[in-house]
């Protein structure tokens, strides 16, 4: 079976073609949201993208003035976050860095605030994961997680599919709930869940439903993205 990188260099262009559908870019715009609310990212700030992906959100914190460091396994998808990269920011406020986010290349207290978007689910240490977020974060600064939630139709689709043999990217994926995600940071933090519809709906309807999903506070969104403070 082919590594990890090997996996998501395959899916690099498949990524990129899926948030370019029209429910594709509902879902972006829906999960921007709440990425954009939680992080705040801000000028002068300097933020650690890890498993940054191909820089589907990338781009939005640059274009909020902060620099970014983007650092994912796969060389394939940096190059296409470097390659958006350069078309929004100067030079200076985008660095791409290949690394494990078990084994972050970064010293101590480097970041003003972290984020990690969709990788944790395929990674089973998540305890040590996210405790090498926040060493790389400063005292006081802010870590943003989002995975897949376990309570959600869209990773009991993902565990069939991967049961069927249909898709390597999922075969050993570690998909948590709300809860389970909050236990794995050493200090009290809290969660949202968005994505409420699923992916076969149509355009207008999945807008209803996200909009009667977050008016309820319902707690099995898709997009799971909970948030804490490193303390001082």
């Amino acid at each position: 079976m082919p590594g990890k990188s090997q996996i998501f260099d395959s899916w690099s262009d498949k990524y990129e073609q899926w948030f370019a559908t029209p429910l594709g870019k509902i879902v972006r715009e829906t999960e921007l949201n709440l990425l954009l609310e939680y992080l705040a990212p801000a000028p002068g700030e300097r933020i650690l993208d890890a498993g940054c992906g191909t820089g589907i959100f990338t781009t939005d914190f640059l274009a909020a003035g902060a620099e970014v460091v983007g650092m994912d396994i796969s060389a394939a998808m940096l190059q296409t976050a470097a390659r958006k990269a350069t078309r929004i920011s100067k030079e200076k406020d985008f660095l791409a860095v290949k690394g494990n986010i078990l084994d972050l290349p970064f010293l101590d207290g480097t970041f003003d605030k972290v984020i990690s978007n969709t990788a944790l689910e395929f990674i089973a240490e998540g305890n040590e994961a996210v405790g090498e977020l926040f060493r790389v974060l400063k005292p006081g600064g802010l870590l943003v997680i989002a995975t897949l939630n376990r309570l959600s139709p869209w990773a009991e689709e993902r565990i069939g599919r991967a049961k069927r043999g249909e898709t390597d990217l999922y075969d050993k994926a570690f998909f948590r709930s709300p809860q389970e995600l909050l236990a794995l940071a050493p200090v009290s933090g809290e969660f949202r869940t968005v994505v409420h519809f699923f992916k076969d709906e149509e355009p207008e309807k999945a807008r209803r439903i996200e909009r009667e999903g977050i008016e309820k506070k319902l707690d099995t969104g898709a997009f799971l993205v909970a948030k804490w403070v490193k303390p001082n």
